[in-house]
């Protein structure tokens, strides 16, 4: 609790790059198409969408007698940030499942059936035990173990198992964030980000979050050393051959971050850190 995860979370968009005019098109469609209009200061901008921890499925995924596009449409392009997320209806969470797969969600009525676009990206934030104190060193956790194990179970392997980077966001004291440097800014970042989305394009064509079967196998190639580390640790901790792909994903975008041709054990390592999984401390 206040390490600043939401802080973090609604600054994301100003590191993405700008939307092509076709993706603002598509936004803007959407919008429309929710009754909500388009909103002409808010032109070329990435959306972000922070729904409340009550929101309903339909409210996320879409729906009604009349179908309308729910939040993960009106991100469609953007972010979508749960915050709380254990306090998000576990049916609710789970009906993200499906769309962060395919990126598209089809409601289905009686009476007719609606097919929306969702290619968003999930940012979630949560505290690690109900008191929110669990591995701090600031303050002792009042949360027993199987209070801890309730909370974190909220959340089922299979959507753990698509959030692909998951960051331990530690308190800090006072004392300490008066004495910090400044870190790089958002328009540095920005300036990286896009670069390394372009040496993707180029190479590819597609993003990395798009490569599969042979594609995902030429471009995200590893030697022998980062290959027999991957095949250890995935067995070790009994990842699913989604969650291995999506590491390969992740490395090749760190290698890309870094201006790397090749993907290295240094960038597979750094993407086995991301994808950590809850656990009782």
């Amino acid at each position: 609790p206040g390490s600043g995860k939401t802080l973090l979370a609604s600054r994301l968009c100003g590191i993405l790059p700008e939307p092509s005019q076709a993706e603002a098109l598509e936004a803007a469609s959407i919008a429309s198409a929710s009754g909500r209009g388009l909103d002409l200061a808010h032109w070329r901008q990435r959306p972000f969408r922070a729904p409340h921890h009550t929101a309903s499925a339909v409210a996320l995924v879409g729906g009604g007698a009349d179908p309308r596009p729910g939040e993960i449409s009106l991100a469609h392009h953007g972010v979508l940030f749960l915050d709380e997320l254990p306090e998000f209806q576990r049916h609710a969470l789970e009906a993200l499942r499906e769309p962060l797969e395919t990126g598209r969600v089809t409601i289905s009525r009686a009476a007719r059936q609606a097919d929306f676009p969702a290619r968003f990206q999930l940012l979630a934030a949560m505290n690690p035990c109900p008191c929110g104190h669990l591995g701090s060193a600031l303050r002792a956790c009042r949360c027993t173990p199987d209070v801890v194990a309730r909370y974190q179970g909220r959340l089922s392997g299979p959507l753990l198992d698509r959030i692909d980077l998951q960051v331990e966001v530690p308190a800090v004291a006072s004392s300490a964030l008066a004495a910090a440097p400044d870190g790089e800014s958002s328009t540095d970042l920005a300036l990286r980000v896009a670069r390394a989305r372009e040496l993707a394009l180029q190479r590819q064509s597609v993003l990395n979050r798009d490569l599969a079967g042979d594609a995902l196998a030429r471009h995200c190639a590893i030697d022998a050393a980062a290959s027999s580390f991957l095949q250890s640790v995935s067995v070790r901790l009994g990842w699913s051959a989604r969650g291995f792909h999506r590491v390969l994903r992740i490395a090749r975008s760190i290698a890309d971050l870094a201006g790397s041709e090749a993907i290295v054990l240094t960038h597979v390592a750094e993407a086995v850190q991301y994808r950590r999984v809850l656990a009782v401390q």
